[in-house]
């Protein structure tokens, strides 16, 4: 906060980014052991940091589509005071559901079209980062025999330090993505890259054997999409460097993969393979998430026009099971509980960056973002703050450094 109010003014939209970016990078950890003000507050903190940047750096007269995605949250708000049972906390269970996508639209709202330099964007990323290297360090001190825990191939409480390895894998998948880049772009000596891929495959290792492939999965397709742009991008002699690079990248993950293996004793293998610890393979490659996604869709066609309320859902699938059950796709949630609005909403999150990157085409990040922000929110819904803010990143103007050019001062000699 001490920093956001006493940079300069050319530097305010940096110096908010970097704050949010390593609060999102730290959300999980700050989870895991208790150590944020509360549960949610990672995303307050961003939400209050973009609102705070709005004050001194206005917005973009184009970004008004954000502006209608965050009040048509509204009725969903009024539907559920309605819905909800007596003995449900409203205010809780709204702000469960809402607090992630808000924080998107806030985000959104004040990054839209913002000038920022391509290496002041690289450190935005790598500020993402850092935290993940301390949530990493976490985890090992958490599981130090990691032979003692594998028995099957669900998900790994153990190896995610006692928390949702959902949440935890797909910080780690950032992690991934962060060092990955790091080792093309920011590395200029020999030992810096070596670090860099040296961390890639540490984190690649603790984000494995939590057993959660969604995290992973993301992280992968997130390094594909911008290495494609990277690549097609660069120079012919520069596409020789990242070609060599790529060569050992893939060396590193392999090496990392056959350890996982290794230490796992072949499970890992077979969970993704979807089999179990036996070797036979599962009914359900989703576990179970197919099932709630239908579930929610009966609550759009139960409710089409304006949906049952947001957060109604989640209680109304503790009435019909007895089980308490979280969404893990917010796509399906939000045409539940937002009905034709919740349409509208994700009409709105998918076109505009798109027709915004028809005449903005610097952020070779770009498709990235987009992707780990759809990957994401099919997989592990809203429940961290990092889809939000980095679906807002793909927004932001490049700016690229303008080599000076030295010109010969001529000299009269009249």
């Amino acid at each position: 906060m001490f920093q956001i109010f006493n940079t300069s003014p050319r530097e305010k939209t940096f110096t908010i980014l970097t704050a949010c970016a390593y609060i999102v990078g730290i959300e999980v950890l700050f989870r895991m052991t208790k150590a944020g003000l509360f549960y949610e507050s990672s995303k307050y903190l961003v939400i209050l940091f973009m609102l705070i940047g709005m004050v001194f750096k206005g917005l973009s007269n184009r970004s008004f589509p954000y502006l209608i995605y965050l009040f048509l949250f509204i009725p969903s708000v009024v539907i559920a005071s309605t819905n909800v049972g007596l003995d449900t906390d409203l205010r809780k269970n709204i702000a469960f559901v809402l607090s992630g996508p808000v924080c998107l639209g806030v985000s959104a709202l004040f990054c839209y079209d913002k000038s920022i330099k391509v290496n002041q964007l690289n450190n935005v990323v790598f500020y993402l980062g850092l935290p993940i290297i301390s949530l990493t360090t976490y985890l090992f001190l958490y599981t130090v025999r990691l032979e003692d825990i594998f028995r099957g191939t669900e998900s790994n409480f153990a190896a995610s330090g006692g928390f949702g390895p959902n949440q935890v894998a797909t910080v780690l998948g950032i992690g991934m993505f962060v060092f990955c880049i790091n080792f093309f772009l920011k590395s200029k000596f020999f030992i810096e890259r070596i670090v860099s891929v040296l961390i890639f495959a540490v984190i690649s290792y603790r984000g494995i054997i939590t057993f959660s492939r969604g995290g992973i999965i993301t992280a992968i397709l997130m390094i594909f999409a911008f290495l494609a742009v990277f690549y097609f991008k660069s120079s012919n002699r520069s596409r020789r460097v990242i070609s060599i690079s790529l060569v050992i990248l893939i060396i590193a993950s392999s090496v990392t993969w056959v350890i996982s293996s290794n230490q796992t004793g072949g499970l890992i293998d077979k969970r993704y393979s979807n089999q179990d610890a036996r070797g036979r393979e599962k009914e359900d490659i989703s576990t179970g998430r197919v099932d709630i996604f239908l579930g929610e869709l009966e609550g759009f066609v139960d409710n089409p026009l304006l949906g049952v309320g947001a957060g109604v859902m989640k209680e109304r699938r503790l009435r019909e099971t007895g089980v308490t059950v979280a969404t893990h796709n917010e796509i399906s949630r939000v045409v539940s509980e937002h009905g034709l609005l919740g349409i509208i909403m994700l009409i709105i999150l998918i076109v505009i960056p798109l027709i915004y990157r028809v005449n903005n085409k610097k952020n070779y990040f770009f498709y990235a973002f987009l992707i780990f922000w759809f990957a994401t929110i099919n997989h592990s819904a809203m429940r961290i703050a990092a889809p939000g803010f980095i679906y807002a990143l793909a927004l932001l103007n490049i700016k690229y450094e303008k080599r000076p050019i030295h010109r010969k001062r001529i000299i009269s000699k009249g």
